[in-house]
């Protein structure tokens, strides 16, 4: 595996696997109470440009768990905040800690970061890619129907971040993607000819359309996202209107297959991109996924830090 975690596309599938099954393991361990701290000693520093829930807690607890100690830090915490060049805060962070986990706006931003550290750089969230919620999300699918090669994934909703990431490790493990977006709000056009390469590799099918109830269709998993992203909250009216007809209700789960797993990132709008009774009901699985960001991250931090 490469020093860094920037995007889902660093990873080869036996990454993935690798990295799949140190988290059942992790998490194993956990729940029966066993201690296991292979990063006694060790430090994460965790850059937040963009607010958090999971992502701080997950990696911060994991760190602990770990027997390590995790580090918050904001840019009013750092230098970075008055003008310090990106390369000489990641080269001093270098010197002092044994990660950097950081969640911010631009790609750039992370992949400079990894560019002028010496040490592991973990993308915890950016515009254009979230890999640790993809690998939790991976887990958990693998979790609930014990394989993912040849399973149904239909994604309805906004071509963001989280879109990007699932479709990256969806198409890596063999898993067919259906996603269905409003005209103008589909992926990024770099990261889906990417993705169609990978998908002949791994027998993928890959499809994108703007017809929820198509792309839902037989699905195993559906899968939403909000539909204003961190930074997008002016354009929450207009995604409202464009969005109509895209949210997660009950008519929709009816095109997937009967025991679909209905899955979300979190945080979500009940009301919006799914239906309080979706998202509340006996099919969702998000709070599984929420919790499985903990075990996933601890394999990622394990085998980056170990």
């Amino acid at each position: 595996m490469k020093k860094d975690l920037l995007a889902i596309s660093d990873l080869t599938l036996k990454d993935i696997e690798h990295i799949l099954k140190l988290s059942a393991s992790l998490k194993k361990m956990q729940k029966q109470g066993k201690t296991h701290q292979p990063l006694k000693g060790k430090s994460l520093g965790m850059i937040f440009e963009k607010s958090s829930t999971r992502t701080r807690v997950s990696f911060e607890v994991g760190m602990y768990q770990l027997g390590g100690q995790a580090l918050f830090l904001s840019p009013n915490d750092l230098q970075i905040g008055r003008g310090e060049p990106l390369a000489d805060t990641a080269r001093t962070l270098s010197r002092y800690l044994d990660g950097i986990m950081i969640r911010t706006f631009a790609q750039t931003t992370v992949e400079e970061l990894a560019r002028n550290a010496t040490i592991p750089v973990i993308n915890g969230l950016t515009d254009l890619h979230h890999p640790c919620q993809a690998l939790a999300d991976l887990f958990t699918i693998k979790e609930k129907r014990g394989k993912l090669k040849g399973l149904r994934f239909a994604y309805i909703g906004d071509g963001n971040n989280m879109a990007h990431s699932l479709i990256e490790a969806c198409v890596k493990t063999g898993i067919h993607v259906a996603l269905a977006c409003p005209p103008g709000y589909e992926p990024d056009a770099g990261i889906m000819r990417e993705a169609r390469q990978a998908a002949l590799i791994s027998g993928s099918e890959l499809k994108l359309s703007n017809d929820p109830i198509k792309a839902a269709g037989s699905a195993d998993v559906v899968y939403t996202d909000v539909w204003a992203s961190m930074g997008q909250e002016s354009e929450h009216a207009k995604r409202i209107s464009a969005f109509r007809g895209f949210q997660v209700d009950p008519q929709l789960m009816q095109a997937a297959a009967h025991d679909a797993l209905v899955m979300h990132c979190l945080p979500a709008h009940r009301g919006e991109e799914i239906a309080a009774e979706v998202i509340d009901g006996p099919q969702s699985v998000i709070f599984d996924q929420a919790e499985n960001r903990l075990h996933a991250q601890k394999a990622l931090l394990e085998i980056l830090l170990g």
